[in-house]
C-alpha cells in the first residue's frame, strides 16, 4: 500500500500550496479531466522518490469552535491514518502559541513528524528554521512551497524507508485485482458478498491499521480474481443493519493496487460531489473503471431515464467507463458486471502495434487536422505504445507543446474507439522530434564542428608524445 503523508499546521502557513506542489494537480488534472470539480483534500503524490498519498488538512487551532471544530476533527482523522506528518510553520511569522499547541497535540499521538519551515525563500535555511527547535520535534526542514525550494530534500527525508511499490510475484495466482469503492451504504458490502458467495465470511480480526484494505481471492466461471475490500465483508443477514465505515485513504490505496475498480452508486440518491471526486481519482490514477448503479430493481420505470441523464451530466469526464444497472441484493446484472471487469482489464492490458497506431493517427489527422500555430501547422509523425494499465500512446512530432487539450482528447477518443478500449482511460503523450540544439546561442556550423574535432584529436596526440 502507498505511504500516507498528512499536511498539518495552523491556518495560512501554506499547506494547500504544498499540496498542489506535491500532487502537481493545479494544471494537469484540470486539463486531463474537464468538468471535474475535485476535492483538494486528498491526492496522489508525484513529487518524491516513491509514490504516496497526501492529505491536506484544514488546520488546527486552540479552542476550536463551530466549523473550526469540524475541521480539527477531520485533521485528527487524517493524522491518525498517516505514516508521516509534515507539520508546516511560517518562518517569517516565527513560532506562535498555536504552533506550540499543534506540536503538543502531535507529540501525544507519537507520530513520525517533520517540522517544515515554509516561506523560507531568500533566507539562510539554518537561520530561518532555528526558532522552531523549541517545539521539540527534531530538526526543522526549510522550504518554499510557492517557489519549489527544498521540496526534493523534504520528500526524500519524509519517504526514507518506503520502497517503490512492486508487482506481486504471484500475480497469476492473484488474477484480476478488483477494488469496490463508493460512499457508505450504497451497497458495497452486499455486492462484495454477492461476488464472493452468500455463505462466505471474511474475518476482520487480523493485524493492521484501520485503513488497511483486505485482499480476498475468489473464482467465478473458472477465472481467478482478488477482491480488494474497502467496505467490510459481512454475512448477508448483517448487511442491512450494519453502518459502513468510510476511509478515503483506504479507497485511494485500493485504487492504486487494483487493475479494475467498480464504483458503486445508489440509484435512489443523486450523484454526489464525493462520488465525482472519488471516481475522478480512479481516472487520474489510470485505472480501469466500471460504474455500478445499485438498487436499480426498486426504481420506477418512468424515473430511470432521468437517472441516466443525471449520470451523464454529473460524470462527463468518465465517458470511458461503462455504466451497469444492478441489484446486488437480488443478483440481477452482477454477472454482466463481472464480464465488464474482464473486458475492461483486457482493454487496459491490450497490445497495440506501432504500424497500426500510426495508421490510426494518420486517419485521425485526415479527418480533423491539428491546428495552426503562428501560421505553422502542428506536425504529428508517428505513434507507439508507451505503457499499459492504463494504455499510454506516445506521439512524436513538432510543436507538440502547442497541442490543445481538446485535440489531445480527440485523439484519445479515436484510439479508444478503434482499439475497443472501453472501460479504461487512455493517456496520450507527445514527444518532440525537433532539433534540441536549434535554440542554442551561436551554434557551430558543420565545418566548425569538424575543425573543433580535428583540434581536439591533435591535442590528444601532443599529450601522448610528451
Amino acid at each position: 500500500m502507498l505511504p500516507v503523508i498528512a499536511l498539518v499546521g495552523r491556518p495560512n502557513v501554506g499547506k494547500s500550496t504544498l499540496f498542489n506542489v506535491l500532487t502537481r494537480t493545479r494544471d494537469a488534472l484540470v486539463a486531463d479531466l474537464p468538468g471535474l470539480t475535485r476535492d483538494r483534500q486528498y491526492g496522489y503524490g508525484r513529487a518524491g522518490p516513491v509514490p504516496f498519498i497526501v492529505v491536506d488538512t484544514g488546520g488546527l487551532v486552540v479552542d476550536a469552535q463551530g466549523i473550526e471544530e469540524l475541521m480539527a476533527k477531520q485533521s485528527m482523522l487524517a493524522i491518525n491514518e498517516a505514516d508521516v506528518v509534515l507539520f508546516l510553520v511560517d518562518v517569517r511569522a516565527g513560532c506562535t502559541p498555536t504552533d506550540h499547541f499543534v506540536a503538543q497535540t502531535l507529540r501525544k499521538l507519537g507520530k513520525n513528524v517533520i517540522v517544515v519551515g515554509n516561506k523560507a525563500e531568500g533566507l539562510d535555511a539554518d537561520f530561518a528554521s532555528s526558532d522552531f527547535h523549541q517545539l521539540g520535534l527534531g530538526e526543522p526542514q526549510a522550504i518554499s512551497a510557492a517557489h519549489g525550494d527544498g521540496i526534493r530534500a523534504l520528500m526524500e527525508r519524509a519517504l526514507e524507508g518506503f520502497g517503490q511499490p512492486t508487482e506481486s510475484s504471484n500475480s497469476d495466482e492473484l488474477g484480476i485485482k478488483v477494488a469496490v469503492i463508493g460512499r457508505p451504504n450504497v451497497g458495497k458490502s452486499t455486492l462484495i458478498n454477492r461476488l464472493l458467495g452468500e455463505e462466505r465470511l471474511v474475518a476482520y480480526d487480523q493485524p493492521g491499521t484501520t485503513r488497511d484494505a483486505v485482499f480476498v481471492p475468489f473464482e467465478r466461471d473458472g477465472r481467478k480474481y482478488t477482491l480488494i475490500d474497502t467496505a467490510g465483508v459481512r454475512r448477508r443477514a448483517r448487511v442491512e443493519e450494519a453502518v459502513e465505515k468510510f476511509s478515503v485513504i483506504k479507497a485511494l490505496q485500493a485504487i492504486d493496487t487494483a487493475n479494475v475498480v467498480i464504483g458503486v452508486i445508489d440509484a435512489h440518491d443523486t450523484v454526489a460531489e464525493q462520488d465525482a471526486s472519488l471516481f475522478g481519482m480512479v481516472a487520474e490514477r489510470g485505472r480501469a473503471l466500471i460504474i455500478a448503479v445499485n438498487k436499480w430493481d426498486g426504481i420506477p420505470t418512468d424515473k430511470r431515464d432521468e437517472i441516466r441523464q443525471g449520470l451523464d451530466l454529473r460524470l462527463p469526464f468518465l465517458d470511458f467507463a461503462p455504466i451497469h444497472f444492478i441489484s446486488a441484493l437480488h443478483g440481477s446484472g452482477v454477472g454482466d458486471l463481472v464480464h465488464a471487469v474482464d473486458m475492461a482489464y483486457a482493454a487496459s492490458m491490450r497490445d497495440m502495434p506501432t504500424p497500426e497506431l500510426t495508421r490510426v493517427l494518420e486517419t485521425a489527422m485526415e479527418q480533423h487536422q491539428p491546428p495552426l500555430i503562428r501560421g505553422r501547422r502542428i506536425k504529428l509523425r508517428y505513434a507507439h505504445q508507451g505503457g499499459k494499465n492504463p494504455p499510454i500512446i506516445v506521439i512524436h512530432g513538432n510543436q507538440i507543446n502547442q497541442v490543445p487539450d481538446a485535440y489531445r482528447r480527440y485523439l484519445a477518443n479515436v484510439f479508444r474507439k478503434t482499439f475497443k478500449l472501453e472501460g479504461t482511460p487512455v493517456r496520450v503523450e507527445f514527444r518532440s522530434d525537433e532539433n534540441p540544439f536549434k535554440d542554442k546561442r551561436n551554434p557551430l556550423t558543420p565545418r566548425q564542428r569538424r575543425t573543433a574535432a580535428r583540434d581536439e584529436r591533435r591535442g590528444g596526440m601532443k599529450k601522448k608524445k610528451s
